[in-house]
């Protein structure tokens, strides 16, 4: 068997032990406000923590990457569309990256 075989199974078995052990555990409604707010707000933070450390590291430089984090920050912040979010924040980087 393969390296990349091994690593793909051995992916495939944690994550489904992840996935299926809380069905098996908790039967019951869980009634505790803060565990129900806690599992409610973990994916954000999941997502937010391996997207942000991407964003400062694909233009290979600070003062784009944070150019285009404002720019999608100010158009989420206006409630846009994705799509206008996402181009403005590759613009900003491009022209900013044009000036440098």
């Amino acid at each position: 068997m393969s390296r990349a075989v091994f690593y793909i199974i051995t992916m495939a078995v944690v994550t489904y032990l992840i996935r299926m052990l809380p069905f098996t555990l908790v039967r019951k409604k869980i009634k505790s406000r803060f565990f129900r707010s806690l599992m409610y707000y973990i994916p954000y933070a999941v997502l937010s923590a391996m997207t942000i450390p991407a964003i400062f590291r694909s233009t290979g430089s600070l003062a784009t990457a944070l150019a285009g984090t404002a720019a999608a920050l100010v158009t989420g912040w206006l409630d846009l569309p994705l799509i206008a979010v996402a181009l403005a924040a590759a613009g900003a980087a491009f022209a900013t990256g044009l000036i440098l």
